[in-house]
């Protein structure tokens, strides 16, 4: 099982954590999802470390996203698209 570390942009509610949750658990192999909508991080467990589609799925609901690699914290932006609160 592998660790991936997401920073994930334009979370701003909890419709968009759900969205984002949605838009991840439909892909193969991901569990124990963990959004952190504060700091617009997403940690999850997966049988492989493939990414691509990960951040594809989540840039196609309108939220950028690319792999944390050095752990840092981010404040999340705004966006357009994806929330309907945004």
């Amino acid at each position: 099982m592998s660790q991936i570390h997401l920073n994930v942009a334009g979370m701003t509610c909890g419709s968009c954590v759900k969205h984002v949750t949605k838009a991840l658990e439909s892909l193969d192999g991901v569990s124990n999802i963990h959004v952190d909508l504060q700091n617009g991080k997403v940690h999850l467990d997966r049988t492989s470390w493939k990414s691509d589609d990960l951040i594809y799925a989540l840039n196609e609901d309108g939220y950028p996203s690319s792999l944390d690699l050095d752990g840092s914290v981010q404040v999340p932006q705004k966006k357009s698209g994806g929330c309907c609160c945004g």
